[in-house]
């Protein structure tokens, strides 16, 4: 691995000769090169001059700078970079030490793994590589690497020591009006969210690869063989609507089950605790409501006109009430017994207050043959 930037760290009175070599390799990523769709020939960018319109081959190209808000450009040279008061210049000073959490993940950059440089580093560098593992802190300083000076973090990893270039605070934007404002998050799908985090269980790097470059080397392949390439088939999409559901589905599918093997919302294990009630569910309760409603009305309805049909069994006798009480049963049909049982409560209503004044008849008459029978009796 060839070194990139060779500098020391500073570290109080200690110093630390390093070198720097980059962290990360991008070469294995897709990449496409432009061509001419006419004939399939390679179009190439040439650096033309803007004031004579020749073209500019690498070692004639310098660097300048243009003055915000003017045409004016001043050149630079790498010498008078070079004599720029910037103590950073060559090496990363230490400036603090901070908790790893204290830094947003956002203001990180690119990164570098840093090495002794030579025998006599081995040991400083070995020294503050263990401080920083046993304090679990990280290293904050500054250095000046490509002609610029920039924040960097030092951390421990695997045995070495990774430099991450930082940007600074005025370079993160804010995300004032991206959040959603006053969203209603239930307790329900907030655990069941938990569980699903829990069911995907801890992430494996030797299983995650480029599915896009596959895909891609694939499609090149084919082309080259004068095949045609086979398309893939669409993953199924479509908008969540009832998210508890969904929820339900992914803690199923996280934890190897099928779809409906779980008889609670996670299939089991501590997700079975979890209180879930599905808007599914409640649709569907909304529905049999208003279905039982109806059917409540046209029962109502049935009753009243079986009533205003059985208004003159009132004047009937006490068995005529009795038959239209009975009638129901003879029916034998769950429906019309329901449906003549408003009617016939109805009807039986009205022969009890028949069947009364018939009684009440019949004791005044109990009552007078009494008075007769006493007369008859003291006579």
């Amino acid at each position: 691995m060839r070194s990139i930037w060779n500098g020391s760290i500073s570290f109080g009175l200690v110093t630390i000769p390093v070198k720097t070599y980059s962290a990360t390799d991008r070469t294995s990523s897709v990449s496409f090169v432009r061509i001419h769709e006419k004939d399939g020939a390679q179009v190439r960018y040439r650096k033309i001059c803007e004031l004579d319109g020749k073209e500019v081959f690498n070692e004639e190209v310098g660097k300048g700078y243009q003055v915000p808000g003017d045409e004016t450009i001043v050149p630079i040279t790498d010498e008078d970079l070079s004599r720029l008061p910037m103590p950073t210049s060559k090496t990363l000073t230490i400036l603090s030490f901070a908790d790893p959490d204290e830094i947003d993940p956002l203001q990180m950059d690119k990164s570098y793994y840093l090495g002794p440089n030579g025998a006599a580093a081995a040991k400083p560098y070995t020294l503050l590589r263990e401080a920083l593992e046993q304090h679990g802190k990280v290293a904050i300083g500054k250095v000046a690497m490509r002609g610029r000076e920039t924040l960097a973090m030092l951390r421990p990893h695997d045995g070495a020591i990774v430099m991450h270039a930082l940007l600074w605070p005025d370079q993160i934007r804010p995300a004032t009006g991206i959040a959603p404002e006053d969203v209603a998050i239930r307790e329900n799908e907030l655990k069941l969210a938990e569980t699903l985090m829990d069911s995907l269980g801890e992430l494996d790097p030797a299983e995650l690869h480029d599915d896009y470059r596959e895909a891609v080397e694939q499609l090149v392949s084919a082309k080259l063989e004068g095949g045609e390439p086979v398309a893939p088939e669409s993953p199924a999409g479509g908008q969540v609507i009832d998210l508890m559901s969904a929820l339900e589905k992914s803690v199923r599918a996280a934890q190897g089950g099928a779809d409906g093997d779980a008889a609670g919302p996670a299939g089991g294990g501590e997700a079975a605790s979890a209180s879930v009630t599905s808007l599914r569910g409640r649709k569907t309760a909304k529905r049999s409501t208003a279905g039982a409603a109806g059917k409540s009305g046209a029962k109502k309805t049935a009753a009243k006109r079986t009533t205003a049909d059985a208004g003159p069994a009132r004047k009937t006798t006490g068995s005529t009430a009795k038959k239209a009480a009975s009638s129901p049963k003879a029916s034998g049909g769950r429906a019309k017994a329901t449906s003549s049982a408003g009617g016939g409560a109805s009807g039986s209503s009205g022969g009890k207050k028949s069947t009364a004044k018939s009684t009440g008849t019949k004791s005044a008459a109990k009552k007078s043959a009494a008075k007769k029978t006493g007369k008859k009796t003291s006579a």
